[in-house]
């Protein structure tokens, strides 16, 4: 199994990242894993509605070109599936057994994901109605990722 998490922007914060590779490095012996930063679009803070559709737009082409065609795109989006973690391992663990073993999330930047890159979505995916900053999304993605792993291994995990 193959997973990338696709994310806006680049992370800054040191907590952020060593937490990351903290789980990338404990889904080392079960899966292939990897973690894909693509350029935020400057812009100033206020932007007119087509003017964030450019942003949106830019920041997608850049997400497309790291996806594969073989590959199962799982979005987050606010308007989402909520899954609980046990229903996210057990979606990975059917398209591991009989869709694909290249699973795709993308997490999109301060302006959400273009349509295009929601088009190109098999499922999207939503960790709440609150809003999380797409930067602290990543680490709770990849943890979750992890914890899936675990479940579908039988394998205890802190509670």
């Amino acid at each position: 199994m193959f997973i990338q998490i696709i994310g806006v922007g680049k992370l800054k914060e040191k907590y952020l990242v060593l937490g990351i590779q903290e789980y990338a490095k404990r889904l080392t012996p079960y899966i292939k894993f990897q973690m894909v930063e693509v350029a935020d679009e400057r812009a100033p803070d206020t932007l007119s509605e087509a003017e964030v559709s450019i942003v949106k737009e830019r920041e997608g082409e850049r997400i497309l070109a790291h996806i594969k065609s073989e590959a199962h795109v799982v979005a987050l989006a606010i308007g989402g599936q909520l899954w609980s973690s046990e229903e996210l391992a057990a979606e990975i663990d059917k398209l591991g057994t009989y869709g694909t073993s290249h699973v795709v999330f993308v997490i999109g930047g301060s302006h959400g994901l273009s349509d295009a890159v929601l088009r190109r979505a098999q499922q999207k995916l939503s960790f709440g109605r609150m809003t999380l900053p797409h930067q602290l999304m990543r680490l709770v993605l990849t943890e979750q990722v992890y914890r899936a792993v675990k479940i579908n291994r039988g394998e205890p995990y802190h509670k």
